[in-house]
Order: C-alpha cells, then structure tokens, then sequence
C-alpha cells in the first residue's frame, strides 16, 4: 500500500471510479497480447465542479511519447515520437500507466509501415476514449528541438507566505476591478500528487486572461496550494481554469499546464476560452 504524507488527499484508486469492475492491473506482466488501454470517465471530476456537458472551456490533453517503437515486416525495431492530442471533449480520458503500457506492447508488433501503426493506434484510442485523437509519429531529431519558454511574468521569485496544503480558489484575488488588462503569468513550482500512487506531479503552469488584473501574490499561493491535491494532470488544470473564471470573471482566459514526462510520457491540458488547440512547444525540463 502507498504511504500518504500528512494532511494530502491521495489515495489508491479502484478501476471502479474509472471504467470496469475490480482493481486496476496496472504494471503487471500480461500475455502477449497488448494490455487493453483503461480509460477512466471526465464526467465525475467536473461533476464535482458544478459542471455539466455544456462547458465552459475548450482544449485538449496534449500527450509525448519519448518511448515508442515497433517492429517492421523484417522484424526490425523502429522508434519515433510520439504526440497524441485529445479533444477536452471526449466523454473519456486515457489513464496514464496504462497508457504507457499500451504503448510499449507495440515494441513487438510488426506492422508493414507508419501508416498500419497510426491505424492501430487509431482504433485503440478511438474505443477507449470515446473520440477520436490527432495522432503523430514524429522523428526522433525533431524532439531535439532547443527548449521553449512560457509567454508572460514568471512569479517565482515574489516573496509569499505559504499557508498548510488547501487548495483554496479564496486565495485569487483582483488586484484592480475597475481596470483592464491582457496579462500572462507563469510559474515552474506547481506540483500536484498523482491520485492512484501519490505520487508528486511537476508542472509548469500558464495562465492568460484579459479583464480585472489578477494580484500576482495570491495567484502564486493559489497554484503553489495544489503540492497535496490529489488529481490527475487534466482535473488539475480544469479546476484552475474554473476558480479563476468563477473568482475573477475575466473576459478570456486560457490555463497550460506542462508537465514533467513519467514513463517516458508528458501530458499538458490545454483549456481556453478561444482556442481548441494548445501551442506545441517543450519547456527545459521536459
């Protein structure tokens, strides 16, 4: 059994809560055929919310692949990236280790070209998250891309005091609400705890809006607050994006969260006001 730290909300968590009957078999070894790829249902988490099927956002959940690889009609390995962007959506989302597990079955599956993987990746993901997703393979040189860095104001270096772990949307608070602003901040200290093992999710969190200015201090107490929040990468963002739209009403607003890759997989939610399609870029720690 995990060992949880004081005070955070983790615990393990039952395929009963995502789709299935039973505990999930996570990192077990299988038979050859590819373990089925779990998925696990948005619908609760945004329940919780106060959210229904007409949302308030749009986006996506950007996955990298930095493992990924298959065999040729010879016999002989292949290997790429690969980028998986799932539309926020989709009635589901792809649990992480299966995911990663899914992936690494096909490091023994021949295929007679790029074309049958993307195929077959295709209809698993079709089958288990309820939609489709835009799939690339991608060169290995081009993930050897120099690194991006995030738009806007890093808050990192303002001098806050930082309360117990509550994840509290009381610490947002507006600076001026008779000004406007089009304003962009980031930070590089979020982290989350993943829900099914506790644990830590890094992150790198962006928040664009335009309306009342945010004050920055208490934007950085309120993203700092996650450290003990248990929830997956694409609930931790969605909640962000729903405290400062129902806190600080601003005119537009967009939430990126870039995480740090597990398993040789990154995920990066993406949810806008005004776009359906996050920006591609890799961060120095990614």
């Amino acid at each position: 059994m995990p060992v949880w730290s004081e005070g955070c909300e983790a615990k393990p968590m039952t395929e009963s809560e995502g789709e299935g009957a039973g505990p999930l078999a996570l990192g077990r070894t299988g038979p050859a055929a590819p373990p089925p790829l779990r998925s696990i249902e948005r619908r609760p988490a945004r329940a919780a919310l106060g959210l229904d099927s007409d949302l308030p956002f749009r986006g996506e959940d950007l996955w990298t692949s930095y493992e990924f690889s298959w065999l040729n009609a010879k016999g002989k390995p292949q290997a790429a990236g690969l980028r998986l962007a799932v539309p926020c959506a989709s009635p589901r989302l792809a649990e992480s280790k299966s995911l990663k597990l899914h992936l690494n079955s096909f490091a023994d599956r021949p295929f007679a070209g790029r074309a049958d993987v993307l195929r077959a990746l295709d209809a698993d993901l079709r089958a288990a998250l309820g939609a489709p997703a835009c799939i690339e393979l991608l060169d290995i040189e081009r993930l050897n891309d120099a690194p991006d860095r995030l738009p806007g104001i890093c808050l990192d270096d303002l001098d806050i005091e930082v309360a117990p772990c509550e994840c509290s949307p009381d610490l947002l608070q507006l600076a001026d609400p008779q000004r406007r602003v089009s304003e962009a901040f980031h930070t590089h200290l979020f982290r989350s705890l993943c829900p099914m093992t506790g644990q830590p999710d890094w992150a790198s969190i962006l928040v664009e809006y335009a309306g009342p200015p945010l004050q920055a201090a208490g934007l950085l107490q309120y993203l700092v607050s996650f450290r003990c929040h248990a929830a997956f990468h694409e609930d931790a963002v969605e909640r962000i994006f729903i405290d400062l739209l129902r806190r600080c009403r601003p005119e537009r607003l967009t939430v990126l969260g870039r995480f740090l890759r597990r398993g040789g997989l990154d995920i990066n939610p993406f949810r806008s006001t005004d776009a359906d399609r996050g920006p591609v870029l890799r961060l120095p720690r990614q």
